[in-house]
């Protein structure tokens, strides 16, 4: 138990940055591996303490474990091409019904059980109001798309209304048919298109390693060059270089930081959020540490 002074600390520690962020987006990525009931409670807990002190906080969720499990269930095996889901017919059905109609309520719900007041969290797809419109990928991956566009006002007219938004990272095309998108590509244009203060991935990793096999080689913070240097290196596994690249691209793009964090610690992000230690990797466009 800390002591009383202890916890004294810890609360002055974070005044500043509560004062720095309040009104500010940040956006917040929850990949599919670090989704665990009793860290998405900690986690909700954690997206309602920024809400109360003013921040804005969007989650973007992805689930391609769950999606893997519910394809073997029906007897199709997943098949990747140079990372990304080929994505046929059927799968596209069972990507929506998992991310939009199994994850996505089930954050929103923990969420929502959590709030001490009116429930907040509001599920939203991409396909909602137009929110990620598309293009086509590459034919090969059937139904991939990248992000063409992000109507950012669907989520600031949310946030206006003191809500919460979850996303699930289906979007459409023109014609509205759907497509299946990376959840850390999503993120990144969702949070460019609210020129975001903050993107954080909630990953099922430490951060960036100088060794993949020894979680104590914490990168901590560098540079969107630095970044860029290190992907494709033997010490970065195949899983993570969407991510930075994703953070990069983001930081570059004007958004003010970029955040890898161990989403299996439980309230990761107010301790990278609002402390001086942090827990992750921080990512900026330039030195100023």
């Amino acid at each position: 138990m800390n002591s009383p002074n202890d916890t004294a600390r810890v609360l002055v520690q974070a005044l500043p940055y509560i004062q720095r962020f309040h009104g500010k987006s940040v956006v917040v990525k929850l990949g599919g591996a670090a989704i665990d009931a009793e860290l998405d409670r900690a986690l909700a807990q954690d997206v309602l303490l920024l809400r109360s002190v003013g921040v804005r906080c969007v989650l973007i969720h992805g689930g391609g474990p769950q999606v893997d499990a519910m394809m073997r269930r029906v007897g199709k095996e997943p098949e990747f091409r140079n990372g990304l889901r080929v994505t046929d017919e059927e799968t596209l059905e069972i990507v929506r019904m998992v991310l939009v109609g199994k994850i996505n309520r089930d954050l929103v719900g923990t969420i929502n059980r959590e709030a001490l007041e009116d429930p907040v969290a509001v599920g939203v797809s991409g396909e909602d109001g137009g929110l990620l419109q598309v293009t086509p990928r590459e034919s090969s991956l059937g139904y991939v798309g990248d992000v063409s566009l992000v109507r950012a006002s669907v989520l600031h007219r949310l946030l206006d209304e003191g809500l919460t938004p979850v996303v699930s990272t289906i979007g459409a095309d023109g014609n509205g048919q759907p497509y299946n998108i990376n959840a850390d590509e999503a993120a990144r244009a969702i949070a460019v298109a609210m020129a975001a203060e903050k993107i954080v991935y909630l990953t099922a990793a430490p951060g960036l390693l100088e060794d993949v096999a020894d979680e104590s080689s914490l990168v901590p913070r560098l540079t969107s060059a630095e970044l860029r240097e290190r992907i494709g290196h033997a010490s970065v596994s195949a899983g993570m270089i969407p991510k930075l690249q994703a953070c990069a691209d983001a930081v570059d793009a004007g958004v003010g930081t970029a955040h890898i964090i161990d989403g299996r610690v439980p309230h990761a992000l107010l301790i990278e959020l609002l402390t001086d230690e942090g827990i992750g990797t921080m990512v900026k466009r330039e030195k100023s540490w």
